[in-house]
């Protein structure tokens, strides 16, 4: 069983403009010692994946439906109490920007001495050495002297550190890094990851990694997923991400990362803008910015298919290669109903086609396989902006 097991979640926040969709059917599995990936741009719903696990949304946020749950012990609806435990306990986070999530009117002492104190059986004068002992830990010189200072006289690099160890300092079996080196120079970048690793590695605890950098998900993580507009668009082991992309989108983000082969050459971004989460559209999130958009991406949402055992994906394309690759047994296969119902959420290949064929047949009579994905014109894209 795994560790942390996120199925089918959704959240909203609801304001006075309507329903802003952040979350839209995640579902991923984190499995003890091992690091997840969740990669995105801004705005694709990372961040409010890891406040709704800790259940930390404001408040006009609200889990609307799914399942999270951490150690087979189900935490949506759990209620308030069970939630202060599993916090920085069973489960901690470190924020973006230290210097925000740290009080300025408190001393660091303080501020680590209180979740000890809090979420363990420490008296003041043990919670004060575990403190100091943190504090080693993360490589912060002369520890008992910083215990008495102010979060504004070190540096962002010595205020993630003591982040990092107010996370760890009760021991937990999962640490939620919500984009820890966001505001870091790059040396200081490279020092903060080798800690992390050599502190997951001692503690044997689990990490998600919530990032918008790829090459710090290809240094550290086990399994990626890739998200956009509130959902997952791909997910799998680093290997199959890089290596193996399958969603569009994916696609487009690897080719935006200068290489060895592309050095002197202009790269190539994602065209267009993100889309409007209080009005989703009926297909793919990412239809109307993708190069390679069919007319089936503008009608109808991909399902999650199976690449192979590691990787899955959710794009229309994978439908269209298999259709192109299987030819006529395909179309035959694909008549037939499915037999496996252990995975509702996923799509067969060959079901697949069938949803494919039978939205395009108000579009095309032709019955060969080449016209049933066909290629969207300007007034379709324009239609789904």
């Amino acid at each position: 069983m795994a560790l942390l097991e996120v199925k089918d979640l959704h959240t909203s926040f609801f304001t006075d403009a309507g329903e802003v969709k952040a979350v839209n059917g995640v579902s991923f599995n984190l499995d003890r010692g091992k690091v997840l990936g969740i990669v995105g741009e801004s705005g694709s719903g990372k961040s409010v994946t890891a406040y709704s696990i800790m259940q930390i949304l404001a408040p006009a946020g609200k889990i609307v439906s799914g399942s999270i749950k951490l150690d087979g012990q189900e935490l949506v609806g759990a209620g308030e109490r069970v939630m202060r435990d599993v916090r920085g306990n069973k489960i901690s986070i470190i924020f973006q920007d230290p210097m925000t999530s740290l009080n300025p009117t408190y001393t660091i002492g303080r501020q680590l001495m209180e979740a000890i104190l809090l979420h363990t059986n420490r008296n003041r004068q043990e919670a004060w050495d575990r403190a100091i002992e943190m504090l080693r830990l993360v490589n912060i010189n002369e520890p008992e002297k910083r215990m008495k200072q102010y979060p504004h006289e070190h540096s962002g690099g010595m205020r993630q550190r003591i982040m990092i160890a107010m996370a760890l300092a009760c021991e937990p079996d999962i640490l939620i890094a919500d984009e820890p080196t966001t505001a870091l120079d790059v040396t200081i970048q490279a020092q903060i990851l080798e800690l992390m690793q050599k502190l997951q590695k001692e503690m044997g605890m689990a990490i998600i990694m919530i990032t918008h950098d790829l090459g710090v998900v290809a240094q550290m993580c086990d399994e990626i997923v890739v998200m956009y507009a509130g959902s997952y668009c791909e997910r799998g082991t680093a290997d199959e991400i890089f290596y193996n992309p399958r969603h569009e989108y994916t696609k487009g983000l690897l080719r935006s990362i200068p290489t060895v082969s592309t050095m002197g050459q202009k790269l190539q971004p994602i065209t267009g803008t993100p889309i409007d989460l209080l009005n989703l559209p009926e297909g793919c999130p990412f239809a109307p910015r993708c190069d390679a958009a069919m007319k089936i991406c503008i009608k109808k949402a991909p399902e999650s298919m199976d690449i192979n055992e590691n990787h899955k994906a959710s794009c229309w394309m994978n439908v269209a290669d298999q259709a192109k690759q299987g030819g006529a047994q395909s179309a035959s296969v694909a008549a037939q109903p499915s037999s496996d119902s252990s995975q509702p959420d996923v799509v067969q290949p060959a079901s697949a086609s069938s949803a494919v064929q039978t939205a395009d047949s108000q579009t095309s009579d032709s019955s060969d396989t080449s016209d049933a994905f066909p290629q969207t014109d300007s007034t379709d894209k324009g239609g789904a902006q």
